[in-house]
């Protein structure tokens, strides 16, 4: 066994290796184009299909409209996830070749990572249909950010309520502890590896959903909102769990801030 195992080792690194390049690249690629709408919105060059969608019934979507926008969310889901879980495919990656020691077929890893784009996809759809009905009424700006502060106050609310529930504990407890999840969920084949994929990406989006349409708040395409997301995403799911519970608090406060604002006007 022991021969086995050092025999396996450098499979493992070259694994690891390929593995992580692969998910380098997913993720550089897809904060490029990030980058590349945020400049064009900053610059006013931005596609005509993409302008003409963004400006509230200025125009009805039709359906290159909403193709664009949930490409856009889908993109923008993949850069902002995938480093929070990428611990998980990587530990996949390493569990799944130790399994070859007891006869075990070899599973690639993009087929563990496609569950995961199939729920990121899912979400970005459901975010696509929240921007249409604020598109149709005009609670949005062309800069793809609500501009009611009662909508944007309830909005803030809500996402902090939700990082005290039980159902996001369950979610942030299956993200924190990756080696847990893959020893209780395992599945074997190729069904098994992208059926995990999809019950762990469950987890990611239960775990995250409610920050991410925080985006309607600071800006759609708002890159510095982008990057904050994704950084205490990262780190609220890989180091610091009970960050979610400060952030709820000062959710809820800046909510509640805004619709009082209103009030006493």
């Amino acid at each position: 066994m022991t021969e086995q195992t050092d025999g396996l080792a450098p499979w493992l690194k070259r694994d690891q290796l390929f593995v992580f390049l692969g998910l380098v690249l997913l993720a550089v690629i897809a904060w490029a184009y990030i980058l590349h709408l945020n400049s064009a919105m900053s610059s006013g060059s931005m596609d005509s299909m993409i302008s003409d969608v963004a400006v509230p019934q200025m125009n009805q979507w039709d359906i290159r409209d909403v193709a664009t926008i949930a490409m856009m969310w889908s993109v923008m889901m993949i850069a902002m996830m995938l480093p929070s879980a990428a611990p998980m495919i990587l530990i996949f990656s390493t569990v799944n070749r130790k399994r070859q020691l007891s006869g075990n077929p070899f599973v690639p890893a993009w087929i563990f990572l496609s569950g995961y784009l199939l729920v990121w996809i899912g979400f970005s759809l459901i975010a696509t249909g929240g921007q249409w009905s604020l598109h149709n009424l005009s609670l949005i700006s062309p800069g793809m950010k609500i501009i009611n502060p009662l909508v944007s106050g309830i909005v803030l609310i809500a996402a902090g309520i939700y990082q005290f529930t039980p159902i996001k504990d369950v979610c942030l407890k299956n993200c924190h502890s990756p080696f847990d999840f893959i020893m209780g969920k395992w599945r074997d084949g190729k069904a098994g590896a992208f059926f995990m994929g999809v019950q762990h990406g469950k987890y990611c989006v239960g775990c995250c959903w409610a920050f991410m349409i925080l985006l309607f708040v600071g800006g759609v395409m708002n890159l510095l909102w982008v990057s904050i997301i994704a950084i205490f995403v990262f780190i609220e799911k890989v180091a610091y769990h009970q960050l979610s519970k400060v952030a709820g608090f000062l959710l809820v406060v800046w909510g509640a801030d805004l619709i009082i604002k209103i009030i006493i006007k």
